[in-house]
């Protein structure tokens, strides 16, 4: 069994195999081509929070840049001031922690920049390029300057990404376009 992902990824080979050139020999048989939106596994989403000291730096166009190499798509974004609330209810799970004060103290001293990327696999692959504020060649490793101040924050699973994404955004604040590179970037 392949699971979610390769289930996605099987229905995205059909798409593929429908996509080549109708009747060639030894090719797929003529029928209906892939038009529409991407397959799933091509629309996974994630959150990631450009943190105060982040927009206080201003590294908000080095963050953006390296999910636009990478090639996901942008799909939200906006700069807001979080309110304790917001912060408290996206940070629930570390609550007991001895840092959680000064994590909400920090969070709320500053404007933030909360974006939704999409893309295939995004979550485990955002989540390898913010790594450690050792990890020299990921944005926390290149960016950041101590732990308690690690430039942004990424969803750990695709079910904390969705929960996350609806902490920040309203369904009608996700932008669904279709991206024009996607062929190049996917091969569809």
């Amino acid at each position: 069994r392949l699971g979610a992902a390769g289930a996605a990824m099987g229905s995205l080979g059909r798409c593929l195999a429908r996509s080549l050139p109708r009747g060639q020999p030894g090719l797929s048989p003529p029928g209906p081509r892939c038009y529409g939106s991407a397959p799933a596994a091509l629309q996974e989403k994630t959150l990631v929070v450009a943190k105060p000291d982040a927009v206080q730096r201003r590294l908000l166009g080095d963050i953006i840049q390296r999910f636009e190499r990478r090639g996901f798509k942008l799909v939200a974004m906006k700069l807001l001031q979080a309110d304790r609330r917001l912060v408290e209810r996206h940070y629930e799970q570390l609550r007991q922690q001895p840092f959680y004060p000064a994590l909400v103290a920090y969070m709320t001293s500053g404007p933030v920049v909360a974006m939704v990327w999409e893309g295939y696999d995004v979550v485990r692959s955002t989540r390898a390029m913010v790594g450690d504020s050792n990890a020299v060649g990921t944005i926390r490793g290149d960016l950041s300057v101590h732990i308690t101040r690690n430039v942004v924050h990424a969803s750990d699973s695709v079910e904390t990404a969705q929960r996350e994404i609806g902490f920040w955004f309203q369904r009608d604040e996700l932008v669904a376009w279709e991206s024009r590179d996607r062929d190049n970037i996917y091969g569809l």
